[in-house]
């Protein structure tokens, strides 16, 4: 009896491992979809970019020349170029920092037991629901020489004009405080939660030890905060590298060059100058400085983290 009853669970533990793997590989094919969009609009346009950089293509013709690397020898002697990558890392390292800094004052101002908390979460946050064209061009009408409402509100005080954006000293950083504006929202949704994650535990201990409030937030809260830090950095520097819309609806590049991004850039390539071949090199190039600092990034405050 004992040996039927084994040769029993043996074929019973058999047939649902059997059922498991029949599972496992059904599931496998609820993956096909996403791969396919995946490549067909991501995998396969980049790596048709690629090809492209390596042809003096204008955008519209059906025939193009095959030039090796004279593209790539073209953007390293590009005086733009280096203007359009400092401006981009500007747009990208600037809105990070000031994103996160910002978001996690808020996120600590509304993790405490304060009046009106919702309305001010919501307040903050509605932003990130508009269009960043839509964004720019509020803004836009805020700045602008003729008519923008702060040189309306200057000239109602006596004092002179400003033309802000067209300040090639000025403006950029105009570009880096409204896409701050637009998605710090983001950030403190995320330090938020992270913050609620952190048990109060920690916090009544350091209280007993007598640890004041900037030794708690040092020793307690910041690094219990890494993986919230983490995704944030890591979101804010790919967006705020491929800034587009913004700059668009606020300066179109201008004055010449001087606030131009490497997405506008590779844009002003392609459709002003019918120069394809070279936007598809700049794009490379771009995506080759957002995939390392966003890898530098996520794997530098990946080691910072501890475990609750």
């Amino acid at each position: 009896m004992g040996e039927l009853a084994s040769k029993t669970e043996h074929s019973v533990q058999r047939k649902l491992q059997k059922r498991k793997g029949t599972k496992q590989s059904s599931l496998w094919w609820m993956y096909v979809p996403s791969f396919v969009v995946v490549f067909l609009f991501i995998v396969y346009p980049f790596l048709n970019g690629i090809q492209l950089s390596f042809t003096n293509w204008n955008g519209f013709s059906q025939k193009y020349d095959f030039i090796g690397f004279e593209q790539y020898k073209r953007l390293f002697t590009d005086p733009t170029t280096w203007l359009v990558v400092k401006n981009t890392l500007l747009y990208g390292i600037g809105s990070t920092i000031l994103q996160n800094v910002i978001g996690l004052l808020y996120a600590l101002l509304l993790n405490q037991s304060i009046r009106m908390k919702a309305v001010t979460r919501t307040v903050i946050y509605l932003p990130v629901i508009i269009s960043p064209l839509i964004m720019g061009y509020i803004w836009y009408f805020f700045f602008a020489f003729q008519g923008g409402a702060l040189n309306d509100a200057l000239q109602f005080f006596g004092i002179e004009k400003i033309n802000a954006l067209g300040n090639s000293d000025f403006n950029t950083w105009i570009i880096v405080f409204v896409n701050t504006y637009q998605y710090v929202g983001v950030a403190m949704i995320i330090y938020l939660a992270g913050l609620q994650s952190i048990s109060s535990d920690y916090y009544e201990a350091a209280q007993i030890d007598g640890a004041s409030p900037f030794q708690q937030f040092k020793q307690i809260t910041l690094p219990l905060l890494m993986p919230s830090i983490t995704i944030n950095m890591v979101i804010n520097i790919i967006g705020g590298l491929k800034l587009f819309d913004v700059i668009v609806a606020l300066t179109g590049g201008g004055p010449g060059n001087a606030s131009q991004s490497m997405s506008t850039f590779m844009y002003d390539l392609y459709f002003q100058r019918q120069d394809a071949g070279y936007a598809a090199t700049q794009g490379v190039f771009m995506a080759i400085i957002i995939l390392i600092l966003s890898l530098a990034a996520l794997v530098y405050f990946r080691s910072k983290e501890v475990e609750a």
